[in-house]
């Protein structure tokens, strides 16, 4: 069975902008997919972790946007923290980027979901 695993907060540590998990979490042997998705019901993105069994879900709610976004002005890879461990999250800019840009006007994704992306992501938008 796929896990999900929810952001709860992220901070600017070092340079890097480091999301950290909502519940309390021990012994991941995680890697970065470098491959994000959506779930436009829940009103997230969704970046893949590869396990020992399959991959996991790591959802960036909807109250954590304001950080995507900030992270996508960014050159520096965030961070995912967790009570024993943490890891980067490679190629993360470049998926939200292109999902952010898909969105935009794309209503299969829900119109909701559309424009609260088109909103929080406005400044990104109006860049191109």
């Amino acid at each position: 069975m796929r896990k999900t695993y929810i952001v709860e907060k992220g901070i600017l540590e070092d340079s890097h902008i480091c999301f950290e998990l909502q519940n309390p979490v021990n012994d991941l042997k995680w890697q970065a997919t470098g491959q994000m998705i959506t779930d436009s019901d829940e009103m997230a993105f969704v970046y893949l972790m590869d396990e020992e069994d399959g991959y996991s879900y790591v959802k960036f709610p909807q109250s954590v946007w304001p950080l995507l976004a900030e992270t996508l002005q960014s050159k520096v890879a965030p961070v995912l923290k967790w009570e024993t461990g943490k890891i980067e999250l490679s190629n993360f800019q470049d998926e939200l980027q292109s999902l952010i840009y898909n969105i935009e006007g794309n209503y299969n994704y829900g119109k909701v979901f559309t424009t609260a992306v088109e909103e929080a992501f406005a400044k990104l938008l109006s860049e191109t």
